[in-house]
Order: C-alpha cells, then structure tokens, then sequence
C-alpha cells in the first residue's frame, strides 16, 4: 500500500512539472515575439504571466520536498524525485528569462529602426524546440533524444557568438544606437541561456532515466 501511494505522488509532482513546462513553453513564446516585434505592450502580458510560473514552481517544490519526508523514497524513485525537484528549477530559469526578454522589449520598442539580426530568429526556433523536446523527452524517458538536444546546444552557441560579432560591427558604426543594440544582443544572450536550461533539463532526464551524471562530461555524451 505504501509503495502504490508514492507511485500516486510521483505520478502527480510530474503532473505538476509538466503543467509548469506548458506555461514555460508559452511565456518562452510570448517573450520571443516581445523581442522579434519590439511589442513592449506584449511585454506587460509577459510580466503577469511569469508570476504564474513563480507560484507554479514553489508549490512543485513544495509538494516535492513533502513527499520525500513523507514518504522516504529509495533506489530509482528517490532518483526520479531529486530529478524533478531539478528539473522544477530549470524550468523556472528559462521562465525568468522569457521574462527579462520581455522587458528587453521596451528599450527595444524605443528604436524601431535599429537593425535585427536574423540570427536571433533562428536561435528563437531552436531554443523553443529544445524545451520541448526535453519536456518530450521527460515524458518518454526518451535517452536518445536528451544525447541529440545536448549536442544541439553547439548551434546556439555558434549562432549567439555571431550576434555578439553583429553587435560590434553596428555599434561602431552607429554609436547612438547603442541601447537598442544592446539589449538585442543580450536577447540572443537570454536565448543562449534557454538551450542551456534545456540541455541541463535533458541531463536531468538522463540521470532520471540511467542514474548517470552526464554534466561536465563530454565523453558520456556520444550515442551508444
């Protein structure tokens, strides 16, 4: 009897995580046309919603860290719950920073003619899609596709590093540009920092899955 009810209790916490996955997934969304459009209106919608993920990630904490006390889970369901409890933490990561994108918006609204690198558009599809492939991920316990997204990650880089690039070539030529400049870099930033949440959500699954621990281990990353 015990044990069906920790399978109850692990089956509702990751309920909970991926109903928070769904509203990350769509503040991710909105933050990403806040910044594409320079739509500051949008970023005041954003604002509200991000406290939906605040509330949303401490009461997953919550009934998390109580279902451990309670409960005292061992071996793989005690592995699955620190999981989720790090997965909760990363998700409300990516959350504050669709959030900051947001509000890199209303400096950015200010200057409508500033150029825009399309760089940021394809950092913003991927880093959607990286989020929900780890959710997807999460869901399947899918290994193969945590190993592919993590691989993933060297895209972003490559392309945020080409923003920044983008960043010093305009400034210097238009030096009165320099704070819509900025903060369209440091969106590219924000999106760099989103694929790496959803590379550590895709470690988490891993250490879910095969209680390996693949952070700062390259090696461990390759495809069997």
């Amino acid at each position: 009897m015990p044990l069906l009810h920790l399978q109850r209790e692990i089956e509702r916490l990751n309920h909970m995580i991926l109903r928070l996955g769904g509203q990350v997934e769509e503040n991710l969304r909105i933050g990403i046309e806040c910044v594409t459009n320079r739509n500051s209106q949008l970023g005041l919608q954003l604002m509200r919603e991000d406290d939906k993920v605040d509330a949303l990630e401490v009461r997953a904490e919550e009934e998390c860290l109580k279902a451990l006390a309670l409960n005292q889970p061992v071996a793989t369901d005690l592995r699955y719950m620190i999981a989720l409890l790090k997965i909760n933490g990363e998700l409300e990561r990516i959350g504050d920073l669709a959030a900051l994108m947001g509000r890199r918006a209303f400096e950015m609204a200010r200057y409508d003619l500033t150029p825009f690198p399309s760089q940021i558009h394809v950092m913003s599809v991927l880093a959607r899609e990286m989020l929900r492939n780890s959710l997807d991920a999460l869901i399947a316990r899918d290994l193969n596709a945590c190993r592919r997204l993590i691989k993933q990650d060297e895209q972003v880089d490559a392309l945020n590093g080409e923003v920044f690039d983008w960043f010093v070539a305009t400034a210097k030529e238009h030096p009165d540009w320099l704070e819509p400049l900025l903060n369209t870099m440091l969106a590219a930033k924000d999106l760099e920092r989103i694929a790496d949440h959803a590379c550590s959500i895709a470690e988490d699954v891993i250490y879910l899955v095969s209680g390996e621990i693949v952070r700062h281990n390259g090696d461990t990353l390759d495809d069997d």
